[in-house]
Order: C-alpha cells, then sequence, then structure tokens
C-alpha cells in the first residue's frame, strides 16, 4: 500500500483493487502497509486503517496483514502495541544497523509480539560487499574464510533466531546462484563464536574509518563529469562512520558544490579504470546520490 498517497478511507479500497487487476489476481497473500514512520502512521492511525485491514481479510482480498518502516525505535513499537493483527514486518537490518531505526531492539520486539520480520538491507545497499578499506581487509583475511564479504553479511543475519526472512538485492544471476548456495548452508547458530568476533572488529573498525577503501589518491581526478570523487567519499565514510549523523549529512550541500555532486555521474566508468583500489565507483556514488541527495 503507498501509504504517502492515502488520503481518505476511500483510498485504501481504490489503491488495493488497483493492484489486484493488474496483478490479475483477487487476493495477495502478504500485504504491507509501505514505508510507514512517524509523520505517516497517525494519518493512517486517524482513518482506522486496522478496520480496513480487518474487513479486506475478511473478504478475502488478502491474506495477512504487516508493514515497511523506516523511523525510530519507539514509533515502531508505537505501531506494534497499536494493533494485534499484524502478521508481519520490515525493517532494515544488518551487523552495522543494529542500533539504527528498529535495530536488534526492534527485532526482538516484534519476535516477542508474535511478528514474523522481514529483513532488508542485509547488505546495507551493498554497502557490505564493496572492497573495504586495507584495515578491514585484514581482519577479513585473518579469519582464514573463504566467504565472501555479501555472505558474511547475510550469515549474520540469517543467524538471528528472530529473523524469519531475508530479502537481498541481486542484479546478476550469478547473485542469484550465490545467494542461493549461502542460504542452503545458513541458519541459527551457523556462525561461530570466531566468526562473530570477526564481524564486530570489523563493525568497529568500519565505525572508525568508514566503508570505502578511498585512499584520495585522485587517479580517478579530473572526472569528466567534474564530480569530487574523493570529497564524496570522505563525507560518505565520515557519516557512516558517525552513526549516520544529520550533522556530517548537513556538511554535504555545504562542501561539495552542486556541479561536483554525485548526482552528476554519468555513469561513464573512466574513474573505475583508473582506480587502483577497484572500487564500483558508478555503483558508491548512486549510493551518495540516495543519502546525501535523496534521488535515486
Amino acid at each position: 500500500m503507498p501509504t504517502w498517497l492515502i488520503k481518505n478511507y476511500s483510498d485504501f479500497d481504490k489503491y488495493l483493487d488497483e493492484q489486484l487487476a493488474k496483478l490479475d489476481t483477487d487476493k495477495i497473500d502478504f500485504y504491507l502497509l509501505h514505508g510507514l514512520n512517524k509523520t505517516r502512521w497517525p494519518e493512517l492511525e486517524t482513518l482506522r486503517v486496522e478496520k480496513w485491514a480487518e474487513r479486506t481479510i475478511e473478504d478475502g482480498r488478502i491474506g495477512h496483514i504487516g508493514f515497511s518502516f523506516h523511523d525510530d525505535l519507539d514509533t515502531f513499537k508505537k505501531i506494534i502495541d497499536y494493533y494485534d493483527g499484524w502478521t508481519f514486518c520490515q525493517i532494515q537490518y544488518n551487523y552495522m544497523d543494529t542500533e539504527y531505526q528498529a535495530g536488534t531492539e526492534g527485532l526482538k520486539y516484534a519476535a516477542t509480539k508474535g511478528l514474523a520480520v522481514v529483513v532488508m538491507e542485509p547488505i546495507q545497499g551493498g554497502r557490505l560487499a564493496v572492497p573495504p578499506p586495507e584495515e578491514v581487509q585484514k581482519i577479513w583475511d585473518k579469519a582464514g574464510s573463504d566467504r565472501k564479504l555479501a555472505e558474511w553479511a547475510l550469515q549474520w543475519v540469517w543467524n538471528q533466531p528472530e529473523v524469519s526472512v531475508v530479502l537481498s538485492g541481486m542484479s546478476t544471476m550469478q547473485h542469484v546462484e550465490e545467494n542461493v548456495v549461502s542460504a542452503g548452508r545458513s541458519g541459527v547458530g551457523t556462525l561461530t563464536k570466531e566468526d562473530l568476533e570477526t564481524i564486530a572488529q570489523v563493525k568497529q573498525k568500519i565505525k572508525e574509518i568508514g566503508f570505502i577503501g578511498c585512499t584520495g589518491c585522485d587517479y580517478c581526478q579530473p572526472c569528466p563529469a567534474n564530480v569530487s570523487i574523493p570529497e564524496v567519499f570522505r563525507i560518505y565514510n565520515e557519516y557512516f562512520a558517525s552513526g549516520n549523523s544529520d550533522e556530517v549529512k548537513a556538511r554535504y550541500p555545504e562542501e561539495i558544490e552542486e556541479a561536483n555532486r554525485a548526482s552528476k555521474c554519468i555513469k561513464c566508468a573512466k574513474c573505475e579504470e583508473l582506480c587502483p583500489q577497484q572500487l564500483p565507483i558508478r555503483s558508491l556514488l548512486q549510493n551518495a546520490v540516495r543519502t546525501f541527495e535523496g534521488r535515486r
């Protein structure tokens, strides 16, 4: 349900019926109120969305009602406590985001209330799979495992007993095949004490220095589109190392001129050909656009 489009009670049926028609079906088994937060939720609460959900389950158009969430822990708990009919929820969760949005406390809270928990962003939008800074790579190497970085991240989430389903973006058939194999050897308690300690060390080091192993060598400069790649990555790393500080985020438009921002990337890949760290710069710049410029 596109909750941001809901203006009155009749809109619930309007959008669901449009979706059913487009999908050529008369029932959706698991239906999400999409993108709930502290701004949208009070509006749905006023419209008594739970009454609509109960009626819609009763008439057979949906089987189970849930919600996806992007906001703080208190708002998450408030939504869960409001309605006993929730079957499931969807939250952002990975080994870096244990205290971000719903976080670990929210995950456990939802599970104790009987909700199945679907996890999105287990690899944090791909950030946990990019070549890391040298200091971080040394920790992974010391572990002596042949797991790829994406699998480390996925296995950590699958290791949590409260998690029901893990969603992962896959852009190639290779990703699909690797994730299927990884899922086949996953499970609660699969990771050893040593594995968990390795991940904890990686998390701490990333919080100290950031995600992106950009050394500021400037080999990618000048960019044909004038993107200040090293400067974008510097602020990007500071932002995540600070725990997603709004203060750091606010510095992005202050320190980087509009003509030099990540959104100006033309995806020519010249920078990737020159990068000695072999970073997926185009993808990372797109992440920076989403994080700092609010665009996709």
